[in-house]
Formats: C-alpha cells, structure tokens, sequence
C-alpha cells in the first residue's frame, strides 16, 4: 500500500524500562470504574442525547453498579450545564456516587464549572491541558515550561475555587494528548500538579493518563504507565487511572496491561462509544475479569436490557459480534461446534459441576441473561446433528435417539440449505413433525385392540388407500403383534431394530414420546409418536417408520426428493402459498401438482396447507402467550373469526380451549 512512508512511530519510551508487570499473568481485583458515557460518550453521537435521556441514563449507569461517572463539561453548553444542575437539584445522586466534572486549563472555565458544582455532595473536578510534541508546537506554540505552567495554574484555580465553593470535591488531572508526549515530561507535569493539591491518602486526587489518540502497541503503553506508577509524587495520596481510546483497535488489551503496570482505575464507556474508533469498552472489561472468576463490581445480568436502553439513549448501535453483548457471541452454527457444546453441556449436568469448562463459551450465556435455545445453538445449512438435537430436547423436549439424529440432522440441513434461511426452533420441530410425527403417505392405524391370547393378540385397523381393513396378528408382546399385522397386510418383511420412549417434558407432562427404528436390507427407517397413551405412540412411531420404507419401495429416490422438496416450500410460504407458486418453482403444470401431492400425501394441496398454517397456530398455542388475533396473522388468517371456525372444525375446539387444555 502506498504512502506509508509518511508515518513513523510518534510514541516516547520512557527513560528506563522496568518490566515488572510483564510477571503478572491476570487481575486479581476489578479496577474502580468510571463511566464517561455522559461525556465523552455523548459527544461523539450525531445526535447528542437530551436532558432527559442523559437523566435515564445516568440512572442505568447507578443500577448498574458505577461509583463515579463522569457527567459533562458544564462549561461546553446549556444542556450539559443543566444536567449537572439537574442532578443536584433533584437529590439524584446516590451516597456512595461521586460525579465527574471535566475543565480545560483556562480560567472563565474553571469558574462556570464550579458554578454549575455548587452544592454538589460529592464530585471531582477534572482539570486537562495538552501536553504532546505535537500540540505544544503546532497549536499552542509553547516551551514546555509554559505547557507546565498552564497546567499549574489551573491547579491552583480549582484549589481556590473548592474552597470558596459549596460542596465536597477532590481533583483530577490529565496531560491530555500523553500519547504524543514524552513520559518523563508528563510526569513532571503531574508532579507539578499534585506540588498545588498535596494529596493525603484520606483525600486523593486522580492523575489520569489518557491514549487520545492510541499510537503504540499495548505492552509500551504497560511500560509507560509503570514507570509514571513509580515516579509520581504522593503516591499514596493518588489514584492512577487510565482513559484509553481505541485508535488502534488496541483499548482493551491497553487497559488491561495498564492495571497489571499500577493502574488503579479505568475511565470508559459501555459498548466503546466514543470518538473516532472510540473508548475501551467497559463492558468487555468486565466481562473479562467475570470469566477469570473475578468479581467485576458492575452487574450486567441482564445484558439485553441494558444494550435495549443505551440503543435507545444514543441511538447508536451493539455489533452483532460485540464480545458478551452482540446477538451472535454465544451462537453456534458450525456443527462440530455444536456437537461440542451439547456434550459440554451434559457433561456439567451429568457431573454436576460448578465451575464452567463448555467448549466454545468462555461464560455461561445465562449469566448475562441469554438462553441456551434461542441464542446458543442456531440452526442453518452447516449445523450438525447434534445442534439440532440439542434444540428439540430444550425446546420441545424431544430426545431424538443417538443412532437416530444423523438422518434428523441431514433432513433439516437440507431444508436450510435449500432455502438459504437460518431455522428457528419452531421450523426445525415442524420439520421433524413433518417428517417423523404426521408422515402417512400410504396408511394410518386409526384403531387398535388386545387380547392376551397365546401371548398378545392384536386387531388393528389399516387405513390404506382411503379404505378400512381389519387385521389380526399375534406376537410376544403389544408392538411386536401390530408390528406383524403391518408385515402381514403389506406383505413386506422387516427388523424392529431400536425402541426408545421417553415422557415429554415439555407441554403436557402427561404425553409420552416413542421413536421406532426398523431396518429392511440394512437401511434403518425411523419414526416417531406422541400420545398420552404409550402403546398409541409406539404403533404411531411404528407406522411412520414403515410409511418411510415403503415410500422407497413404491417411488423413485428423484420423486421422493421431489415430493419432499414440495413439502418444504409449503412449509416455508405457508401464509401466501397457491398453486401457481408451486407450479413456477418446480416447473410443472398445477393440475398435475394438484394429482402428484394427493397421490403421494393422500391429501389435497388445501389440506397441506391448512394442515402448515394449523400446526404453526398451535405451536404458537402452546408455547407462546401471544393473543389469538395476532396467532391468526402469523399462521396466514387475516380474518380471526375464520380462523376461530376452522380451528374448532379440525380439533373440536376453540384456540383458546386448545391453549388451556395444552397447559395443564
């Protein structure tokens, strides 16, 4: 890339390296916070925030857990005068909060700072002036004793000033610009400073070393700050802090060698909002010391809310990668990822562990308020067998078998793929549904009955090809015996291989979920029921099962993926789905759409999809408290009186009689 011959290093080692801090290897303690959203963060909006909403936000910064926040430069304007006014007028400032003032060097400044403080309980006045190379001789041209000078005398100003003035203030002090400045020098300036203000340690003053703009890479700024750490003056009556922007993308690992080096305190904003490339982010701060098993003294519990309100403050917004606050952080998509974090998961179960070791999440999503269904595992066209199964045990409550989940897994892959859309847990259920649960393309066991008569005896109903056949078997136990009524009728030959049930621990806890696996020729062929009656989801399973061979055997494999391909595009347009629709994406007459899905579902293309818009309506039934009207609209009614007749048509019931018998 061309003209990089223009740039050179502009930062300044200072005059002895120690590396002391480099022997550390973690924080052992959180840092004091200083928030300077209301300040800095507010002055790199487009839109500043208004007296109210800087109010709002001064209030989540409280609830959150910051002891100091800086609040505005009240000499700036009338908004940011007000708002200091505000918060002391109105008693908003709590006991154990102290607020932040910032004034350049300049004395009309420093007078109407003090004014805007008048009765403050608590504040500290933050005093800056510039003192890099740079500044010192392009904007103020001024020696370096002049720059000191400046700084000087605003220290005593405030001095002067705090006495005069109602209220209880301690100092800061910044060499604003350090980055360009040599570290000796701005040292000595701080020196001078701290020679006005003479801090004890019951009374300290805050010297606050700002990256204005960030220029050296994180482990010469820890060099920097231990040696200004181990040269000021009344060290014991100072609190050493940092202000660290994000120029180079470096501001958290910049704080964070900074503490390691002697910092005591750490000025930022939530998110990192601030000019150019903006302020270290606090919350990644935090968050990071809470993953090292460190109490951060911040609460972000509740991380959603928090992100919802400051969007909403400076309408800015969280990245979707933002670490521990974006919408995908804990997302999974990949599937050996996903199969990683399920095991993971079980594995903390099974041991009942207390400290946290899943693979792929440094923190428990659920202490920043996310959820394992809808914000870790995500399905898509790369996720894999055990991401799917993850999302229909904690969403539906539905343990798909082990040898069972790679096909479950493939099917549901290949609808993603298809439509190039990200899955919701409800499409992946109505998938499996689809295809395990309501797949009876060629018959149905509607009625069943026993007898134990030379071990069972069975008499079942078939229901084939729109006619009714009674059929008796006997076989050594309830499964066994339908299992050879269906060999007998279809005269077919085949393995029950695997039978697992389980209760559904979602939904009604009276349900019980059966999978049957049966192999023909070394293929397994799977099926699943459900039904408060265990014996009703067995068969249930059984019969999909059976369904899914004999739809190899009397079809083609280019047919099947057809039909299939059919089921899934209704599945996805279900709302707005014709005919026409069908016919222009798979190219073919709607007359023979119409024959081809009759023949193969035994239902016409109206059933299907009612049946789509029916089975969305009662998921959102059951797992939702939305209202009826609006369940309408998203299952495809615009007109809920129609929906309400059909529902009780199909079921026999009301929406809302399906709703409270689904809860019980």
């Amino acid at each position: 890339m061309k003209g990089y011959e223009k740039y050179e290093r502009s930062y300044f080692l200072p005059p002895e390296c120690t590396y002391d801090w480099v022997k550390k290897d973690y924080i052992d303690k959180a840092p004091l916070w200083c928030s300077v959203d209301l300040r800095d963060g507010n002055q790199a909006l487009i839109e500043p925030m208004s007296l109210e909403e800087k109010l709002d936000f001064f209030k989540m910064l409280v609830d959150i857990g910051f002891k100091e926040i800086e609040v505005g430069f009240p000499a700036a304007s009338e908004t940011e005068f007000n708002f200091t006014r505000a918060l002391i007028e109105r008693d908003m400032i709590p006991d154990d909060v102290t607020i932040h003032v910032l004034t350049q060097a300049r004395e009309h400044i420093i007078k109407k700072t003090f004014k805007a403080l008048e009765g403050a309980p608590r504040a500290v006045v933050h005093l800056y002036n510039s003192t890099s190379v740079a500044q010192r001789e392009q904007v103020f041209k001024k020696s370096k004793e002049e720059i000191k000078q400046l700084a000087v005398d605003g220290a005593i100003l405030l001095r002067d000033l705090a006495a005069e003035t109602d209220g209880n203030f301690r100092f800061q002090y910044s060499p604003e610009s350090f980055s360009g400045t040599e570290v000796d020098y701005a040292v000595d300036v701080c020196n001078a400073v701290l020679d006005v203000w003479q801090p004890k340690a019951d009374n300290k003053a805050i010297i606050n070393i700002p990256t204005t703009v960030e220029n050296a890479m994180p482990h010469v700024f820890a060099t920097q700050i231990e040696y200004i750490n181990k040269h000021l003056k009344y060290r014991d009556g100072v609190v050493l802090c940092l202000h660290p922007h994000n120029d180079r993308g470096c501001g958290v690992a910049t704080s964070e060698l900074g503490v390691l080096a002697g910092a005591e305190e750490i000025e930022g904003t939530l998110f990192g909002n601030g000019e150019r490339t903006g302020n270290v982010d606090i919350v990644t701060l935090a968050m990071n010391l809470y993953s090292h098993g460190v109490d951060p003294q911040l609460d972000f519990s509740n991380m959603p809310e928090i992100r919802e309100k400051y969007e909403t403050f400076t309408r800015m917004k969280v990245g979707e990668r933002q670490p521990y606050a974006g919408d995908l952080v804990f997302s999974a998509f990949s599937g050996s990822h996903q199969d990683a974090i399920s095991k993971g998961m079980a594995w903390r179960e099974e041991k009942k562990l207390d400290k946290w070791t899943v693979p792929y999440l440094p923190i428990d999503p659920k202490d920043v308020g996310r959820t394992y269904e809808a914000d870790v595992i995500r399905i898509n066209s790369q996720s894999g067998k055990g991401g799917v199964a993850y999302i229909l045990k904690q969403s539906f409550g539905i343990n798909v078998p082990q040898q069972m989940r790679e096909q479950v897994g493939y099917m549901v892959k290949q609808v993603s793929d298809e439509e190039h859309k990200e899955l919701s847990p409800e499409w992946v259920h109505s998938i499996f549904t689809d295809n395990y649960v309501d797949f009876h393309p060629y018959f149905t066991i509607p009625e069943c009955h026993f007898k134990q008569v030379n071990g069972i005896f069975a008499e079942a109903v078939i229901l084939h090809n729109d006619s009714t056949r009674k059929v008796d078997a006997n076989g050594n136990g309830r499964l066994d015996a339908v299992s050879n009524i269906i060999k007998q009728y279809f005269d077919i030959s085949f393995e029950l291989t695997v039978y697992e049930e389980h209760a559904l621990s979602h939904g009604s806890s009276s349900k019980a979920m059966a999978y049957v696996g049966i192999t023909v020729d070394g293929s397994m062929f799977w099926g699943a029921g459900v039904d408060e009656d265990i014996i009703k989801a067995s068969i249930g399973a059984l019969v999909v099962a059976v369904n899914h061979y004999l739809a190899t055997k009397a079809d083609s494999h280019v047919k099947d993926e057809r039909y299939i391909a059919m089921l899934n595009f209704i599945q996805a347009n279900y709302k707005t789905v014709s005919l026409a629709d069908m016919a222009a994406q798979f190219n073919l007459t709607e007359p023979y759409i119409s024959k081809y899905i009759k023949e193969k579902s035994g239902k016409t293309f109206g059933e299907l999809v009612t049946n789509a818009k029916m089975k969305k309506a009662r998921t959102l039934l059951r797992n939702s408290i939305t209202t009826v009207e609006n369940i309408a609209i998203e299952a495809g009614y615009q007109n809920v009186e129609h929906f309400n007749r059909q529902f009780k048509k199909l079921y026999g019931m009301t929406p809302l009689e399906y709703r409270n018998s689904s809860t019980k």
